[in-house]
Parts: structure tokens; C-alpha cells; sequence
């Protein structure tokens, strides 16, 4: 029997969660490692949990190897003319810049020679990482407002939905002539002995 189609959003139920992500992990690494095997390619893999657990794989040597030679390769790329790449023109100029101060704190980071970096780009560094937590914030405080919202809609359609239900069953108590409930008990009825003379 086929799947249905998987739909691509975050799963809501943490233990749901963390069983998806351990099969598909084992998976990813499972296909990483054939593709290495079958293809004789070098391939380097980097995994963190949402608990911060790394999960790394290194096919061919060390994944600090590995990032040595992606950071040499991807700065020194050539562009169409065969020289070294210059970085975009323009408006672009700037991502190129942030990707090479990225490039050298991850190298830096990796080595441990944070001292290697000028104060200038550590100061560039650090006001775009704080750019980019204020954006983050920003849209998760946008849709915690959001869901608040949308649970006080929930409430509303429950207090509405409460308030009807309690209406019906005072009716049916109406019709039945059933004594009044308090605190959802009915009142004990009191019976009169009658002496029934023959």
C-alpha cells in the first residue's frame, strides 16, 4: 500500500519529532555514506538535534579536512575568464563580504585561532549575527502572537459552545421538571409518606 504525501512543516508532537529525526538521520547518513562508497566523492556531513547533539560524518579523512578544503576551494572559485573570483558587483557586494567573514569565523572557530581575525571583522561579525538574532526574535515573537491569538479564538468558540450546551440541558431539566443541578449534582428529592387509608 502506497504513502500518502508527506506534508513538509514541523512535526508538533515532540516524541513524533524526535523518532522522525532519528530515522531520517540514520538514513541520511546511510545514503551519504553509499554515495561516498559508490562514487569514490569525499563527503562531509554536519548534524545538529535541536538539543545541540552533533552528528557529524567525515567520509575521506577529517571533517576539519574537509572544511580546510571547502573554504580554500569556494574562495579561491574561478570565474568565467579563468581568474580568481572578485565577489558580485553592486548590492551584492555586501553578502559577498559577509560570506568571506562567515567563511573565516567558521575557520577560525574550527581552529581555535580567533585571533587570527582583525577587530574590524569581528566588530562586522558580530553586528550581523546581532542582526540576525533581532530577526529571529522578531518573527518568533511574531508567531507566539499569532498562536496567543489564535488560542484566545479557540476560548471564545468554547465559552460560546459551553454556554449553549448549558442552555440545553436546562431546557430538557425544564421540560422533565427535574430539580435544579448545583455544581452538576441534582437535588436529592424529598418524598412525603401519604397514608392511603381502604
Amino acid at each position: 500500500m502506497a504513502r500518502g504525501k508527506i506534508q513538509m512543516k514541523r512535526i508538533e508532537n515532540p516524541v513524533h519529532r524526535q523518532v522522525t529525526f532519528c530515522k531520517r538521520r540514520a538514513g541520511l547518513l546511510k545514503k551519504a555514506r553509499e554515495l561516498s562508497v559508490l562514487c569514490d566523492a569525499d563527503i562531509g556531513l554536519i548534524i545538529f538535534s535541536t538539543h545541540g547533539k552533533l552528528y557529524e560524518l567525515a567520509t575521506n579523512g577529517t571533517m576539519e579536512g574537509l572544511i580546510t578544503r571547502y573554504l580554500e576551494s569556494s574562495r579561491v572559485a574561478p570565474t568565467h575568464e579563468g581568474g580568481p573570483a572578485t565577489g558580485p558587483q553592486g548590492g551584492g557586494q555586501e553578502a559577498f563580504m559577509l560570506k568571506e567573514l562567515l567563511q573565516k569565523g567558521i575557520r577560525c572557530m574550527f581552529g581555535g585561532e580567533m585571533g587570527t581575525m582583525t577587530m574590524d571583522e569581528l566588530h562586522a561579525l558580530e553586528r550581523h549575527l546581532e542582526l540576525w538574532i533581532y530577526r529571529i526574535r522578531s518573527t518568533k515573537m511574531e508567531i507566539m502572537f499569532q498562536e496567543i491569538q489564535l488560542l484566545k479564538n479557540n476560548e471564545g468558540i468554547l465559552k460560546a459552545a459551553n454556554e449553549f450546551l448549558q442552555g440545553q440541558v436546562e431546557e430538557q431539566n425544564a421540560i422533565f421538571d427535574l430539580p435544579p443541578m448545583i455544581g452538576g449534582m441534582p437535588q436529592p428529592l424529598t418524598i412525603q409518606n401519604e397514608i392511603f387509608q381502604f
